[in-house]
């Protein structure tokens, strides 16, 4: 007995049913119109009229008007025995997919399938045959006898077979159906009614070297089956196997059928005589299209632009309400409050284990970076700040600076707050964040290649003496000056107390050539755990993935990588090489951590030097602050209980004022931490598309208990110190750095757009961009986003403190440089294609 699988696919235009123009377009949605009654659409002259053939359907309802992509039929034989068993009979499994209409004026497929079809003309007038199986010989000769896109590996008879079902198939059993078509449907209350006067088959031949459509206009209408009683028009679409996702042979015949899903187009082809006149109805019809797509998109930016207040543009009354967003914010949030403590603890939808993996897992996002990053400025400055270095050239009190630096600060974001400016944050499109997040992903990268580079020099090439002695000396010649007689007295006993404890901490270090082999096994052991760590942790982040175990243990799994990753290797580097010294971090207890600063130390001058740089550093907290929280709340993660943007900037200016004070470090949002914490709070589902995996953000757990949880976690951790946490080895730390880095560019568009370069057409996913924009266009603005993010790495990175200085002002200029500058190269419409979120 044969088996057959049936697949039908479906176009659906619109939700809703809408009026009709007279030209056969929807008014309201601007989609194509199908028949809706049992009318003709030929001429009196011609031999019949069509007729509608309903067909009682229970996957559809409401009047809404879709369009049907119809069949694939796969056969396998079976056994002959069972076969002959079964009396011929076969198993028919059908699948029914709605696709959306072609939408000309974005998709620029549409118009090239239509410009390569013009081009090769493949065109059928007044075909006479009436078999379907005649028609399709027919439009295969026609490919056979192009001399310009011949196929000489191809068989007619070959081709036909894989056209229907019953290729192999044993004769008893027969079934003798098409394995691909699209037609057009029209749903109503009472069930589906067909378009049965145009057929569009589509296949993929292996043999293929190349695409290949051709259309044929029949005489007379034909009766082939159910569905199809009364077709005027075949389309055949063929195309190769490995094709790029808008090339493929449903992609063609969804551009075809979308022209053809039309009742008066078809009227205007059974009137053409010549293929010259069949070929301007095409044009003539794509115009239509096209502006059919236009007036949609216009009426639907019109209708969010009153709906919606993101969409409105930025007035001068918008930044004059004083507190007017702050306003909002809190009666935004305000009703939700409650349930950020409650969502998930209580109810029928428990999430107790996902908070508490959650906890952890932010604990060490948090914990652990704070520890690397100061290990990592600790070496880099010699224990300083860029701050400190301000307040050594100008011998000015560090606490008071540092105080008044942040009163400023603070004091500017205040104002930002009450006078609405994150409303500013729209002119920040998703290319210019993305620029921003992955420069802060490359920063995680490039500290960890520091760290790894400085144990390589002091353990693997031996110059840890040199250095320390070198930047010891440069540091206090810094701090001193050259000239002071304090500098000449303690250079002189620096030697000696340098010497005297460097001896006896590293006795082996005076034995014959101990200054060329000394610590290469560190270095090398170092390296492997910090490439350990990153393994460890993406495997496992990636483990929700595998077949392996079951769901909700791989669940639990991925959310806790990073934990399990660092602590499995900190054991390993700890106890398992016992004998092989590791690098760890240095810790430096405070007798008082809560000592209020002297704030009158300082002149009128110091103070408003404090001023500017408060107002520079001002300016890196706002675009970061919103950033974050931009990303955090993009549409895909599906957040719903609101933002408040504001209302956080308010927050963090009254937290930092009380940091200030004492000296405490500044706080902000983070990236990638936000965002991931909001990945780890989500449920995923792993969805196909043309072959591509990809997973998309079903709902999301919206609840302050898990970063509540691990800022108290944060603050027990000081009761960690110095042992256990000192025993981290900062390999494992640098892996941390490179896992986050890693697991942040997962969804970075700018990054994906990068991998295309090294990627063949046919891999490419199936994205909006990849519809609406030319291939070249989307390079030209991946190389352009390149040069921004390279920018941004210059002053973001460079050694001079000064230079960072002004980093906030080089982040500002993405906006002009994306509103007014890559305008200029690159059309709008393909701008706002790639900026747009799907």
């Amino acid at each position: 007995m044969a088996m057959a699988t049936r697949r039908l696919f479906h176009l659906q235009p619109c939700e809703n049913s809408a009026t009709m123009s007279q030209n056969g377009f929807l008014e309201d949605a601007g989609y194509l119109k199908c028949d809706t009654n049992c009318i003709s659409e030929a001429p009196e002259e011609n031999l019949e009229d069509e007729v509608c053939d309903t067909v009682n359907s229970s996957v559809v309802s409401g009047e809404s008007i879709r369009f049907f992509v119809n069949v694939n039929l796969e056969m396998q034989p079976s056994q002959t025995a069972e076969t002959e068993a079964s009396g011929g009979c076969v198993l028919l499994h059908t699948s029914r997919k709605y696709l959306k209409l072609k939408n000309f004026e974005e998709e620029i497929r549409a118009h090239r399938d239509i410009d390569g079809f013009l081009a090769q003309a493949s065109i059928i007038l007044n075909e006479t045959a009436t078999s379907l199986d005649d028609v399709l010989r027919a439009m295969l000769h026609r490919f056979a006898q192009d001399p310009n896109h011949a196929e000489p590996g191809c068989n007619m008879d070959l081709l036909m077979t894989v056209l229907f079902t019953d290729a192999g198939a044993p004769l008893e059993s027969n079934v003798h159906l098409l394995s691909d078509t699209i037609q057009g449907v029209t749903a109503t209350v009472t069930g589906v009614q067909y378009q049965q006067s145009w057929l569009c088959i589509i296949c993929t031949v292996k043999s293929l070297q190349r695409r290949h459509v051709c259309i044929s206009h029949l005489v007379r209408p034909q009766n082939w089956g159910e569905n199809s009683c009364e077709v005027r028009f075949v389309i055949l679409v063929l195309t190769p196997p490995k094709m790029k996702s808008t090339k493929t042979a449903t992609e063609v015949g969804r551009t075809f059928a979308t022209m053809f899903s039309d009742m008066t187009f078809r009227q205007r082809l059974l009137e053409t005589r010549t293929v010259e006149e069949f070929k301007e109805a095409l044009v003539h019809q794509r115009h239509l299209l096209t502006l059919v797509s236009q007036r949609r998109r216009k009426s639907s930016t019109k209708y969010h632009s009153t709906c919606s207040i993101s969409h409105k543009p930025l007035q001068r009354k918008d930044f004059l309400s004083l507190g007017k967003g702050i306003r909002d914010d809190i009666a935004r949030r305000f009703p939700v409050y409650p349930l950020d403590f409650t969502e998930g603890i209580m109810g029928d939808h428990s999430a107790v284990g996902k908070y508490i993996t959650t906890t952890i897992f932010l604990y060490f996002a948090c914990l652990l970076p704070t520890i690397a990053f100061g290990s990592l400025n600790d070496e880099t400055t010699k224990g300083a700040i860029v701050i400190q270095g301000i307040c050594d050239d100008y011998q000015l009190d560090f606490k008071a600076f540092y105080a008044w630096t942040g009163l400023w600060n603070s004091f500017f974001l205040g104002l930002y707050a009450f006078f609405n400016l994150s409303l500013v944050m729209k002119l920040f499109k998703r290319s210019t964040e993305e620029i921003i997040a992955l420069f802060i992903s490359i920063t995680f990268v490039v500290d960890a290649v520091k760290g790894m580079v400085k144990i390589f020099r002091k353990y693997y090439y031996g110059h840890h003496l040199d250095d320390y002695y070198t930047g010891k000396t440069a540091t206090l010649v810094s701090l001193l000056g050259p000239n002071t007689s304090l500098h000449a007295n303690l250079n002189t006993s620096l030697h000696a107390d340098l010497n005297t404890s460097l001896l006896t901490r590293l006795p082996e270090l005076t034995t014959e050539d101990s200054h060329v082999h000394t610590g290469r096994d560190t270095a090398v052991l170092s390296l492997l755990i910090m490439l350990g760590t990153l393994w460890l942790g993406y495997t496992l982040y990636q483990f929700r993935r595998r077949p392996y175990l079951h769901p909700y243990v791989r669940e639990i799994l991925s959310d806790l990588a990073l934990p399990i990753a660092v602590l499995t290797f900190s054991l390993i580097a700890s106890y398992g090489f016992q004998e092989i010294e590791m690098s760890k971090f240095r810790y430096n207890p405070r007798e008082n951590l809560f000592e209020m600063a002297q704030m009158d130390l300082l002149s009128p001058e110091a103070i408003s030097s404090a001023m500017g740089l408060g107002f520079l550093l001002s300016m890196l907290f706002f675009i970061e602050q919103n950033l974050v929280a931009a990303l955090a709340n993009a549409p895909e993660n599906r957040l719903v209980k609101g933002t408040a943007y504001h209302w956080d900037l308010l927050l963090i200016a009254l937290i930092n004022t009380g940091l200030s004070l004492f000296g405490l470090p500044w706080i902000h949002a983070a990236y990638p931490h936000s965002p991931l914490h909001v990945r780890a709070l989500a449920f995923v589902e792993e969805r196909v598309e043309h072959g591509h995996i990809y997973e998309t953000i079903v709902s999301v757990k919206e609840t302050r208990l898990t970063s509540l949880g691990a800022s108290i976690l944060v603050g027990l951790s000081l009761l960690l110190l110095p042992f256990p946490l000192q025993w981290i080895p900062k390999p494992v730390l640098y892996g941390l750095f490179l896992y986050i880095a890693l697991t942040s560019i997962d969804c970075n568009q700018l990054f994906e757009r990068v991998a295309l370069l090294l990627k063949e057409q046919t891999a490419y996913p199936p994205t909006h961009y990849i519809r609406r924009v030319p291939q070249r266009k989307i390079h030209y603005f991946t190389g352009l986003q390149v040069l921004q993010l390279l920018l941004l790495c210059v002053f973001g990175m460079s050694p001079l403190p000064y230079m960072k200085m002004i980093f906030p002002l080089i982040m500002i200029i993405m906006v002009p440089i994306r509103y007014n500058l890559l305008p200029r190269i690159i059309e709008a419409k393909y701008l706002d294609a790639m900026d747009a979120e799907h």
